[in-house]
């Protein structure tokens, strides 16, 4: 793909993530201008070799692709005063913001925006994102492919059509980390306890959780075969499950998700009110 002009409003982690993505994939530096008040964050950013701005307006001349990857909590105001900004006709605009919905940015940009919103989860940071995007009607085919070059930059992606169901990512894999997080950090606690050295507790499940997820990856079996082809009637790996199952983990993790997807719900109302 020839390599569009692209705006980033925002130099955070996600937008250095993305931009080192597409450097990655021998992607032109000085087709990409970040805009960041922060001159530290610019200073990073230069350091990767893109162009960078203080100002939001001029990051947008010439723009094909305006990425906003600012917190969703001051994205209306970013928003608003990009409006009166854009390029006619308006460029592809993909929010990675979490929460932020199609409508209202569409409302605080002013204008029928082809937008496309991202929800990419914090692997991004080592190229191993998952990625759900959903493309309003104004969005073109090839603007569709443009969103998926640019998340693709730092891992897989999929397309949702259904728009609501962006709440449902972000329980699933926008939190997702934590809660593996989370089971490593009791896997180490567990080893810790039978007597294993900190250090080979924490090796062992940093290589097991890696390996396991890399063997889903390489295969089209489910979880669920996976999980009974290394449990052998009988065996060790059989009866450590059946504790599991009998404290309720998979009604605990459906518990967890949909808490975290009315939350999000929650705070997609709060973010796209009008103070």
């Amino acid at each position: 793909m020839e390599n569009p002009r692209i705006a980033f409003i925002g130099g955070g982690n996600m937008a250095r993530s993305l931009v080192a993505g597409l450097l990655a994939d021998r992607f032109d530096p000085a087709r990409i201008r970040v805009a960041d008040p922060d001159p530290q964050q610019r200073q990073r950013l230069e350091g990767l070799g893109v162009r960078t701005t203080e100002d939001n307006a001029a990051a947008l001349e010439g723009a094909e692709v305006v990425v906003l990857a600012v917190k969703p909590q001051v994205m209306k105001g970013v928003a608003e005063a990009l409006a009166a900004h854009l390029p006619q006709p308006p460029p592809l605009i993909i929010s990675v913001a979490a929460g932020i919905r199609e409508a209202d940015l569409t409302r605080w940009l002013g204008q029928d925006c082809p937008v496309v919103r991202a929800m990419p989860n914090t692997p991004a940071m080592v190229q191993s994102a998952a990625t759900a995007l959903h493309a309003n009607a104004r969005v073109s085919p090839a603007q569709r492919d443009l969103a998926e070059f640019v998340l693709r930059a730092v891992g897989l992606t999929v397309w949702l059509e259904d728009e609501s169901l962006m709440d449902a990512v972000t329980a699933l894999s926008g939190s997702g980390p934590a809660y593996v997080f989370l089971v490593m950090e009791a896997l180490e606690q567990a080893g810790r306890e039978l007597g294993l050295p900190a250090d080979v507790a924490r090796l062992l499940t940093l290589q097991t959780t890696f390996g396991a997820a890399k063997m889903a990856l390489e295969t089209a079996e489910d979880s669920a075969t996976l999980r009974q082809r290394v449990t052998s009637p009988g065996g060790t790996t059989e009866w450590a499950i059946a504790v599991l199952q009998e404290g309720g983990l998979q009604r605990l993790f459906t518990r967890a998700l949909v808490a975290a997807r009315d939350r999000a719900e929650e705070l997609a109302e709060l973010l796209g009110a009008d103070a």
